[in-house]
């Protein structure tokens, strides 16, 4: 039988997450809870959860080591954070790892029951590792001289939340702006602003789907100069607001 186990080391917490199980139509799941990492090991390996709801600040172990061991232990299991801990760096370290899902404590029913039903119906991708190159820690884009408008690409996907301009990345591959420029519009159909927009919008809904992280967190970490730029440009390419996109996936569970 599918089982969820809650590793949280706040009695209340585990409390809460249960009920939302318990009163919901994944009542039949088998629940198990563990206040401590040891304690959550030990679980992990008598009961072969499918689900692992995971606070990050545990007494005895860094969350993000345990769940890593949790994965090493079952690969094919679905880790959902639920943390107080409102920093991007530790989702995108979380996402790195391959956790499924990020969320701030207090996890509500919408976000829970969303989760399961994505992780535990068959059928459905698992989307293990959401964030793709998002969030990837920086490292050195090796440039190809003969392939220029490419090797900006690969800058963009390992850059894309950093501040990047057209008249930097022309210098980087030593051409002129406007020679760049055309380069890139004609190889990749688009103009570089275009592109890297878009890209960045793409990297944000990732966010706005598997965290409750604000919107303004998102916009300030995918590359964006304010949340008010950010909702605009995602509602011209997108036709909805950020927060009217998330609703997309948190309501449904309540129909």
């Amino acid at each position: 039988m599918a089982g969820v186990l809650i590793i949280d080391d706040e009695a209340e917490s585990r409390q809460h997450i249960r009920l939302i199980i318990e009163e919901s139509q994944y009542n039949y799941l088998s629940i198990y809870e563990a206040g401590s990492a040891d304690r959550g090991l030990v679980l992990l390996k008598q009961n072969q959860p499918d689900i692992v709801i995971l606070d990050l600040s545990l007494p005895d172990m860094d969350g993000v080591k345990l769940g890593k061991k949790v994965l090493e232990l079952k690969p094919q299991v679905s880790i959902i954070v639920a943390t107080h801990l409102k920093m991007f760096d530790m989702v995108q370290l979380c996402m790195n790892e391959g956790f499924s899902r990020y969320f701030l404590k207090p996890l509500s029913n919408v976000e829970l029951l969303t989760s399961l039903d994505r992780l535990l119906l068959p059928n459905l991708m698992k989307e293990t590792n959401v964030l793709g190159n998002a969030g990837a820690p920086k490292k050195p884009v090796e440039i190809d001289l003969g392939n220029p408008i490419q090797s900006v690409i690969r800058y963009i996907h390992s850059h894309f939340y950093e501040p990047i301009t057209l008249n930097d990345v022309a210098d980087w591959v030593y051409l002129s702006a406007s020679h760049f420029s055309r380069l890139f519009k004609a190889e990749m159909g688009v103009t570089f602003i275009e592109y890297l927009t878009k890209y960045r919008v793409e990297q944000s809904k990732r966010l706005i789907k598997v965290t409750s992280l604000p919107i303004e967190v998102i916009a300030n970490n995918t590359g964006f100069a304010n949340a008010g730029y950010f909702a605009t440009t995602f509602k011209r390419l997108e036709g909805k607001t950020p927060t009217e996109y998330r609703s997309l996936f948190s309501g449904f569970m309540s129909e």
